[in-house]
């Protein structure tokens, strides 16, 4: 199971989501975090850089980095948040 780490904006980020996004949120870490595979997640690298996007729900993202077994996650919110990435 790898280890999960949440960045400060992530943290920030997360507070400004409304309730119901944020247990979205929470669900996709907890399935990170036993099963990063997970095919609800849809796992898929961002082209061109070295991070990678698990869905949270069809409209919120969560923004992470691989490295070795630990994720340090540092986004989420809406769609729109891939463009600074």
């Amino acid at each position: 199971m790898p280890q999960i780490i949440r960045t400060d904006s992530f943290l920030d980020q997360f507070q400004e989501l409304s309730k119901e996004a944020q247990k979205h949120v929470l669900k996709t870490i907890r399935f990170l975090a036993q099963n990063p595979g997970h095919p609800s997640l849809k796992v898929h690298g961002i082209k061109g850089t070295p991070f990678w996007e698990a869905y949270a729900s069809i409209s919120i993202r969560v923004i992470f980095e691989r490295t070795g077994d630990t994720l340090v996650l540092l986004a989420c919110g809406h769609h729109d948040i891939l463009k600074k990435y």
